[in-house]
């Protein structure tokens, strides 16, 4: 198959990116910059509708043939510390052919490579099917929840998926999943000044804190996707005052999945060492609240199954095609590191998903953000 590039306005693509890293899209704050993604989405002469949660969805083509689905998300974590950047994290500024700024490279950028392409795509190509893009909203703290909701209450089901998650133009074809539980050890109050009478929810805690690193060096290994690990992100305590002895130490914890790895056996561990350690504690899955920008409410277990494309998917292999004939290199085929839209799309719908996106992972959440323009 003779593959060749689309001609596409440069100025344009790099004025819509910095567009949309000018306007602060924090999860739940996205509201801006869907309306601003409506507008370039409409001017580029894609069909677009906005859902029930505020995910910005984009038609091309027409029916009858295979449908393909770009997924970008458009929300961003905060941008922490200020003074820890060197440029406005909202400046959109061009140095040196790169792009400055929050969500430049997770993934402001690959939304207006997708916008602007598939606008000169209907122009220049009669489609034998349909071309989608879903700008997603709530993706940083739930990763699958939005695309759930386009796929599930939209009505809309692709046959393949591409996520524009950075993967520095390499191709992306799976992930490890992820859980995120809370563990509440149990103590009993007692005054400080005699605290044998109590038991000290900490202590436990700390037990446990050492039980999790021993059970980390223990987790499955598979030779692509890595090692399972856990981490504790957070902990809290409470008491009645401070001169007593707390009744309770809750962690949260983040545990990473790998081949072979379940809800279930996640949970049993868990709790097999915190058994050996003596500890009274409880194990529970972690459900968020959040609020769309739209006003819709919706809850989410934090349960995000691993997921892997197979080597001779078509969906790979043509991108890989693609990418060998327009960029002149064939691309390396790897792993996110990171969680992303495919622990529903391929995880839990089974639909053939990669990722291929501008940016490098290393810039996601970090100070700095930024992505080469010419790569996007």
């Amino acid at each position: 198959m003779a593959t060749a590039a689309l001609n596409i306005d440069r100025k344009q693509v790099e004025a819509l990116a910095q567009q949309l890293v000018r306007i602060p899209s924090t999860s739940g704050q996205e509201g801006a910059v869907a309306a601003a993604v409506a507008d370039a989405m409409h001017t580029a002469g894609w069909a677009v509708t906005i859902d029930a949660m505020g995910n910005v969805i984009g038609r091309l083509g027409s029916d009858g043939g295979k449908t393909l689905l770009y997924d970008a998300h458009m929300d961003t974590v905060d941008v922490g510390d200020r003074s820890a950047w060197t440029r406005d994290p909202y400046g959109g500024e061009f140095v040196k052919d790169v792009l400055y700024g929050r969500g430049a490279a997770d993934t402001k950028a690959a939304l207006a490579a997708m916008i602007v392409a598939g606008g000169a795509l209907s122009k220049q190509v009669a489609l034998g099917g349909a071309l989608y893009l879903a700008a997603v909203v709530l993706q940083e703290p739930c990763e699958g929840l939005a695309i759930r909701q386009v796929v599930e209450s939209g009505g809309i089901r692709p046959d393949w998926v591409v996520i524009g998650e950075p993967t520095n133009l390499q191709l992306a074809r799976g992930q490890r999943g992820r859980m995120e539980l809370i563990i509440t050890v149990k103590g009993r109050a007692a005054h400080a000044a005699a605290p044998h009478r109590g038991v000290n929810a900490i202590y436990g805690a700390a037990r446990a804190i050492v039980g999790l690193e021993l059970l980390s060096q223990q987790l499955s290994q598979d030779a692509f996707l890595g090692r399972g690990s856990i981490a504790v992100t957070e902990i809290s305590s409470t008491s009645s005052i401070r001169n007593a002895v707390p009744d309770r130490c809750t962690l949260y914890v983040d545990r990473r999945l790998t081949v072979g790895e379940t809800e279930a056996k996640v949970l049993a561990e868990l709790r097999r060492a915190l058994s050996r350690e003596g500890i009274d504690a409880t194990v529970t899955i972690s459900e968020r609240e959040q609020v769309s920008y739209t006003g819709l409410p919706v809850a989410h277990r934090q349960v995000y199954p691993y997921w892997l494309t197979s080597l001779d998917e078509p969906l790979l292999t043509t991108a890989a095609h693609v990418i060998g004939s327009t960029l002149g290199y064939m691309p390396h085929v790897g792993c996110w590191e990171f969680s992303t839209d495919g622990v529903y799309t391929a995880g839990v719908a089974g639909i053939p998903t990669i990722g291929f996106g501008p940016g490098e992972s290393r810039y996601a959440h970090a100070v700095d953000e930024q992505v080469r323009l010419q790569d996007v």
